[in-house]
């Protein structure tokens, strides 16, 4: 196989739908680690050690390379997973380096001083865990000055978008919106920082109001990746057929999953 693909739960199915559409001949391995959804409520050590191990089962289904399509596992583990863990051969990449660029209009590998961009005033929704991190503050303050960075955890969200209850989830994203509002009346951008948050896209712009510019992380991750497959061919595995794991039940994983990719999935047990 060339690609796994991991999230916590569901969410990271919008990452790998937007993969398939990019690069519709690359197989890819998604593993789900449903059984211990959600993430954004964990300790880092928690994150850390589940995101090692679900990453381990990836590269033993034979993928040399595997995207973190999950924000809490990219703020609270992938660097330190770099570091400490990856073995020769193999590579990790998050979810933060895309959406990190398009914003500050700027490769990853781009050291030179921060400068000022287009945006001054971001909303950041995302889980707890992603928000205490402050992970995407970090990262945003290297390349760009002046960017006024407000986050708001979304407590609740992903395990309505996990159960399947969307009008929950609608009610919980609503709440945020405007709790977001009171601390930043007038933001000039939304990050929508957890790859369940796509789902509800069209809920988070409607709260938001016009005039503010949403970033959803999907479509940057696929155009990434086919940017980094094209320069490191050696990257892609002989795989022929894509495979979905779940440490959750399968049936009904496989079930949720059909409000994601609007078409049936097989989840298999991991």
């Amino acid at each position: 196989m060339a690609v796994g693909v991991f999230d916590s739960g569901l969410g990271g199915l919008t990452v790998l739908n937007a993969i398939s559409q990019r690069l519709p001949d690359l197989p890819l391995v998604y593993f789900g680690d449903n059984a211990h959804a959600p993430y954004g409520v964990r300790t880092s050590d928690d994150i850390y050690n589940l995101t090692v191990a679900a990453t381990q089962k990836l590269f033993d289904q034979g993928c040399d390379l595997v995207i973190l399509a999950c924000n809490t596992a990219s703020a609270a583990a992938l660097k330190r997973m770099q570091e400490n863990w990856v073995p020769e051969g193999k590579r990790v990449l998050g979810v933060f380096v895309p959406l990190i660029e398009a914003l500050t209009e700027r490769q990853w590998g781009d050291n030179s001083p921060p400068h000022e961009v287009a945006v001054k005033h971001v909303a950041l929704f995302a889980t707890p865990a992603t928000v205490a991190s402050r992970a995407f503050q970090r990262e945003l303050a290297f390349r760009a000055i002046g960017v006024d960075v407000e986050g708001q955890a979304c407590g609740g969200v992903v395990d309505a978008i996990e159960e399947g209850d969307l009008i929950l989830a609608e009610a919980l994203v609503r709440s945020h919106v405007e709790a977001l509002k009171r601390k930043m009346p007038r933001p000039d951008a939304a990050i929508l920082g957890c790859t369940h948050y796509p789902l509800m896209e069209d809920i988070f712009r409607d709260a938001l109001g016009e005039g503010v510019e949403v970033f959803s992380q999907a479509k940057l991750v696929a155009e990434s990746l086919a940017d980094y497959l094209a320069r490191h061919p050696e990257m892609v595995g002989p795989g022929t057929e894509s495979k979905f794991l779940t440490t959750g039940d399968p049936a009904r994983v496989s079930t949720h999953a059909i409000q994601f990719l609007h078409r049936p999935i097989n989840f298999q047990k991991a």
